[in-house]
């Protein structure tokens, strides 16, 4: 049927061409092309700039564009070429009649559809460059038979399958480049019968299995790049006696063992050496100082041990070098003997030295390197002491990575010479003094990023010099003073982050002036006053952050016009009034106003439909809202503003609220005594809970007067201080005192003390004691007593800016492991092995606090909830709004007002294990469009997992409070696979899809014994 259809094609073809090209007689092999070319024009859809529209009777087929003839043979078609002319459609088979047809180029087109096998016929074919089309389906197999083929160009496509293995009868081939497609399978071993081969282009396919030593016969190939994909095993030797060899690239594959010590030999012509992204191991060979012409050394990302030989200083063409990501040292004066020679590469433009074993201090021998080097890193190592004023002889630089290290000392003003820097990170130091204000100088510089460092002083002005500034990080350090204006006045259009430090005084009404800036971050600090109504000048806003500072007034309504507002951060401040009436009018994501002074009716449209995704807490005089929200309903209260009426009103509720208080005890104790009794007499395991009760004079004492040196932290229903008491022996403890305030803090009171009268576990948090008093004036206080977690919580491990009692020190992979098992196994008590199952309902890293030995202990039950069976609960939450848990971790179901269940608790499990493995929050102002930290992880998922888990755990001395382990890469890839499939695993949408916690138990312990397995292996053997 389709050889029918293809004859009667041609007949109307040639009956069309008869009718409207007026031709002379030609001879059948002239109509034969003819034909082949109008079948070629009727199968393009598109053609924008009217190439073909001149393809037509009035001139010979010879004459038309693209079109080239033969000498010998003049009617017969020899080339036909059509780059770049945005052609669209089909390739038609009938090229194949074009049987003199030696080169076919139609590059950079839109070609879809597949490559015909037909082509196979065009014996005399030499050239052949379909790249930068669409193209899909498999490369024909029939190519093979165009023996006389030198260039196959199929780059950027979507060809699928194998690479025909016919195609090693194409002995003359010259060139094959089959970049970014979609191959799969083996490097066909035929390949090395291409003995003319001097280019082989086969990165980014999807290729496996190892590299056939059958091309080290390729004796005069000068370029291998075979670049992303998936090879395996070790690079055969046979490749190293190909000594004609100038680029070798395998970047980005997994292939093993290490580079032969005779490389330099093997190479002598050796221009580029890319195998970054592998397990390559062992040291790097001196004899690579005899590849003399060598421009780029790329070994970045493998295993790679020992000194870097200072004999690459000989390289004089040298101008990259990328050595990052490996087990390279640095210890000694000799070892940095390399950096020295350095200065002889007077090409050099990049020297990427980052995240390897160096220590000491930067030698001074780094203002001797080439003026044209523009890159320099050595970030995420073990560098001290300060920088090098010498770096400031480095004219040409224009980015400086030298963050999460451990530099100390002030920023010598010698960088403000760098007048063509356009990033500088020098973030997650101990970098002390002021900025300098040389600072000014750089007026090419795009990100400034200085967080997390001991910088103190104010914000120079004078760095409104910096009209190309974009970001600007200066969080967590110990800034004061005011916000300068002359900040506002920048093109930034990325992100300022002024967060954690001490700065005071109002928010500038020059923040109008920052029109394309995306993020504003100002948490943490102390600044007043109210929000300038100008804010809507920022127009392409889409985070503000101005939390917990001490910000007063109403919101101005120019707040609706901030139409791409998507997080917006307002809590811990003293804003009053009411909401702007358009806020729910806003593309808002999520929204947290809480313990504020706001007032009013809750909206119910926009983010105020998302219960999950809006925090209200702390505003007793809000009302109304959507019913999940379970706010009191408006114009229930009478509201007075007579100041005179004032002090009856707060005598009144004292008298009332110690009568409350008296009933609530009664009725506690009772509860607690009937309860206890008929636990009691139904089951002989019921736990008993005796305690030592304390006073509130003993609790006083022990606190120095609630002193703020005794200040451990504050949580959402209380204050938590450190005191020394007595029980067995003098003991430090953590006092817990409870807001009641608010109204929730009874109820987290009795919650949390029946919850711990019910459990005793290693991981759970230990309750000493506890006070049901009142305090020197009478008024009503609770209070628990709990052993004390010296290493505080597990927030302050994971995130630099929560960390500011200590400098902050990472978890390494073997701590995260033990960390996150031990939840796990809380967890799996709480809901399996207990009389009585528990929902912890707020598992969050704040609640995660870990012992001297870095032991991890779930705590803070206030809103823990028992299941006499599945979802049905015989305590309630002690959240006054009805959101059980906190934004970010709360199961979406919740949100909907599901009941607390043992699945939403995995839910929270899996949000925060993924957590602890990337170091992302899940509410990072990154998160927005319905992204989340489980679409950021699963979209990794589990192809490019290494690249999204937290870096810090590979590169941190915290080893060595829980063992000092060092793993194989494979090992600890295989280890990570398993430990973001359970956080995965845990966190789906559906309940009923999540997995137990005794699962996940069972899943991360055998991931920690095969980890633990290999290394004590490796050592025994070593």
């Amino acid at each position: 049927m389709e050889a029918s259809r293809y004859i009667f094609l041609v007949i109307y073809l040639h009956i069309l061409c008869s009718i409207l090209l007026p031709v002379p007689a030609t001879s059948a092999s002239n109509e034969t092309d003819l034909l082949a070319l109008v079948s070629f024009k009727s199968l393009v859809s598109g053609d924008p700039l009217k190439i073909l529209s001149s393809w037509n009777g009035s001139v010979h087929h010879c004459l038309w564009p693209g079109i080239k003839c033969g000498r010998r043979h003049p009617d017969r078609v020899t080339s036909l070429i059509l780059n770049s002319s945005r052609l669209s459609g089909q390739i038609s088979p009938a090229l194949s009649n074009l049987t003199f047809l030696y080169e076919l180029s139609l590059s950079d087109n839109q070609f879809t559809g597949i490559i015909p096998e037909e082509l196979g016929k065009l014996v005399r074919l030499s050239s052949i460059d379909l790249s930068h089309n669409t193209l899909g389906g498999h490369m024909p197999p029939t190519l093979g038979n165009c023996t006389r083929l030198l260039t196959i160009n199929l780059r950027k496509n979507n060809l699928q399958g194998m690479i025909p293995s016919s195609l090693g009868l194409c002995t003359d081939l010259v060139n094959l480049v089959l970049t970014s497609n979609n191959l799969v399978g083996n490097i066909p071993p035929d390949l090395g019968n291409l003995t003319s081969l001097l280019l082989l282009r086969l990165d980014v396919n999807n290729l496996t299995g190892s590299i056939p030593s059958s091309l080290g016969q390729l004796h005069v190939l000068q370029t291998i790049c075979v670049n992303e994909n998936d090879l395996s095993g070790e690079i055969p030797p046979s490749l190293y006696n190909i000594s004609s060899m100038d680029i070798f690239q395998l970047a980005y594959n997994s292939l093993q063992g290490s580079l032969p010590s005779d490389i330099g030999v093997s190479f002598p012509n050796l221009v580029s050496l890319v195998i970054f992204g592998n397990y390559l191991q062992g040291q790097i060979p001196e004899s690579i100082s005899n590849c003399s012409y060598l421009s780029s050394i790329e070994i970045a990302s493998n295993k790679f041990t020992g000194p870097i030989p200072a004999s690459i200083g000989s390289l004089q063409n040298l101008e990259i070098l990328a050595f990052s990501n490996n087990l390279l040292e640095a210890k000694t004066t000799r070892d940095w003997g390399f950096l020295d020679q350095l200065s002889n590469c007077t090409e050099l433009q990049v020297l990427d030295l980052a995240q390897n074993q160096l220590q000491g201090m930067i030698p001074n021998s780094i203002g001797n390197l080439s003026t044209s080097l523009y890159f320099f890193s050595m970030r995420y190592s073990g560098i001290s002491e300060s920088i090098p004023a010498v770096i400031g002889n480095l004219v040409g630089l224009t980015r400086i990575l030298l963050d999460n290290m451990l530099l100390s000392g002030p920023i010598p003003q010698e960088i403000g010479n760098l007048l063509r820097l356009e990033i500088i990170d020098l973030s997650l130091n101990s970098i002390s003094g002021e900025i300098p204000s040389m600072f000014r100088n750089l007026t090419r510089i795009s990100g400034f990023f200085l967080q997390s460092n001991d910088l103190k002083g104010n914000i120079p002005e004078q760095m409104s010099r910096m009209q190309s500034l974009q970001s600007v990080n200066l969080s967590d350090n110990k800034l004061v003073g005011t916000i300068p204006k002359e900040i506002m006045s920048y093109s930034l259009s990325m992100a300022i982050d002024l967060s954690h430090n001490h700065l005071s005084g109002p928010l500038p009404l020059e923040i109008s002036k920052l029109k394309n800036i995306q993020s504003i971050i100002l948490s943490n600090n102390n600044l007043s006053g109210e929000i300038p109504s100008t804010i809507d000048g920022c127009e392409v806003l889409q985070a503000l952050y101005l939390d917990r500072n001490m910000f007063d007034g109403s919101l101005p309504s120019s707040f609706g016009n901030m139409r791409s507002l998507q997080v917006l951060d307002l809590s811990h401040n003293s804003f009053s009034g009411e909401l702007p009436h358009s806020i729910d009018q806003m593309k808002l994501q999520f929204l947290n106003i809480s313990f504020n002074n706001f007032e009013g009716e809750l909206p119910k449209g926009g983010v105020f439909l998302n219960i999950t995704a809006i925090d209200v807490r702390g505003n007793p005089d809000l009302c109304g809202g959507i019913s999940q929200m379970k706010l009191q309903r408006c114009g229930i209260h009478v509201q007075t503003h007579k100041k005179g009426y004032w002090r009856t009103i707060a005598i009144a509720f004292s008298i009332i609220g110690a009568f409350a208080s008296l009933c609530m005890a009664i009725c506690f104790f009772a509860c607690r005594y009937s309860k206890r009794s008929h636990s009691n007499a139904k089951s002989s395991h019921a736990l008993k809970f005796e305690l030592k009760r304390v006073s509130y004079n003993d609790i006083f004492k022990a606190t120095d007067g609630f002193s703020q040196a005794n200040l451990v932290g504050r949580g959402a229903f209380g204050t938590v201080y450190k005191a020394t008491m007595s029980f067995e022996t003098p003991t430090v403890v953590a006092v817990k005192i409870l807001d009641l305030q608010k109204q929730a803090g009874s109820k987290t009171f009795v919650t949390e003390c029946e919850a711990l009268r019910n459990i005793r576990h290693r991981n759970l948090i230990k309750v000493l004691s506890s006070c049901s008093s009142t305090d020197h004036n009478g008024i009503d206080f609770k209070a628990l007593v709990f052993e004390f977690m010296p290493n505080g919580s597990l927030e302050t491990w994971l995130h630099p800016t929560a960390c500011t009692a200590r400098p902050f020190e990472a978890l390494g992979l073997t701590q995260r492991m033990d960390i996150a098992i031990d939840v796990a196994t809380a967890l799996d008590y709480l809901h399996h092995h207990g009389a009585v199952p528990i929902v912890h309902c707020d598992l969050k890293p704040s609640n995660v606090l870990l012992d001297g030995e870095m032991v991890a202990h779930v705590g803070d039950f206030g809103l823990a909830k028992f299941l006499v069976q599945q979802d049905t609960m015989i305590s309630h939450s002690a959240t006054s709004t009805g959101i059980k848990g906190t934004i970010g971790y709360i199961p979406p179901e919740y949100g909907m007002g599901a009941q607390a269940s043992v699945q939403g608790d995995a839910y929270s499990y899996g949000v925060l294990l993924l957590e602890i493995f990337t170091g992302v929050s899940p509410t990072d102002e990154k998160f927005v469009d319905g992204m989340s930290l489980q679409k950021l992880v699963e979209m990794s998922f589990p192809e490019t997992v290494m690249e999204i888990v937290d870096h810090k755990l590979f590169f941190t001395n915290g080893q060595n409070k829980k063992g000092n382990h060092t793993h194989d890469r494979d090992n600890i890839y295989q280890c990570l696979l398993t430990v973001i499939r359970c956080g995965l695993g845990c966190s789906r949408e559906l309940p009923r899809e999540r997995t137990d916690m005794h699962d996940v138990v069972k899943e991360l312990n055998s991931a920690k014994e095969k980890l633990l397995r290999w290394d004590n292996h490796h050592v025994m053997v070593d």
